[in-house]
């Protein structure tokens, strides 16, 4: 059997990089996965492809999430797994960051989270769920060049957490784990921050086994956990 077989799953920010590798391995694996995205065409190229669903989502709008688990229940009849994965960066430190780019920044990180979270709890609270979030790495060391990218993966740590512990409290069958993907090789690193892969650099699917373990059942025993996929840069002090 596969490891997901018969669950839903939606991802965001599914149309490329980290989403889309998680995307695939999933339909793979078994799951019905709902792609989510703001760029139109290659979310439903992907959809297509994994014999899937896209549904156009900004992850800043509250509307936008209620239509997108609303798709997820109507079309499947549940929704077991939400990664949230929609995510930008802007390059520029604390004296050079506008307040304009840093609450860009954290509309669509630490708020889309906590939007997703929020609604994604309601619609799995009666039979359970995965919820996975991605933070960085840039959460657990400091990262002067992206201030805003970086606080707002700090925020999305603390927020998985805290939803981990109120599901437990309320007695929702819902884990909720977050993830810390370090330099992978994906639009993000390689256009937004300028950066050509260095060596040790890892790849999507490196991040998107993580997923696929946290959304099975193999991981049920697992919540409010950190999951650091660098290839241990963080243990190495100047790395």
């Amino acid at each position: 059997m596969k490891r997901v077989e018969g669950k839903v799953a939606l991802i965001t920010g599914a149309a490329s990089g980290l989403g889309k590798a998680e995307a695939i391995l999933l339909a793979r694996e078994g799951a019905k996965v709902i792609v989510t995205d703001v760029n139109d065409e290659a979310g439903r190229k992907l959809a297509q492809e994994i014999d899937g669903a896209f549904i156009h989502h900004d992850v800043r709008s509250e509307d936008d999430w209620r239509r997108a688990i609303a798709f997820a229940v109507e079309r499947y009849g549940k929704l077991d797994v939400l990664v949230n994965n929609a995510g930008i960066v802007v390059i520029a430190d604390i004296e050079t960051t506008s307040l304009e780019q840093y609450r860009l920044i954290h509309a669509i990180h630490s708020e889309g989270t906590f939007l997703g979270c929020k609604h994604g709890i309601e619609a799995m609270k009666k039979q359970g769920g995965s919820i996975i979030n991605t933070a960085s790495l840039s959460a657990l060391r400091a990262y002067p060049p992206v201030v805003a990218y970086a606080s707002a993966k700090g925020a999305i740590r603390s927020l998985s957490m805290t939803v981990a512990a109120h599901c437990q409290d309320k007695g929702y069958p819902i884990r909720s784990n977050v993830i810390f993907p370090g330099n992978i090789d994906t639009p993000l690193l390689e256009g937004a921050m300028g950066m050509k892969p260095p060596p040790g650099t890892g790849q999507p699917e490196d991040v998107a086994n993580a997923v696929l373990y946290l959304a099975s059942d193999e991981s049920r025993f697992i919540t409010g956990a950190e999951f650091v996929i660098d290839n241990g840069v963080s243990i190495r002090p100047g790395a």
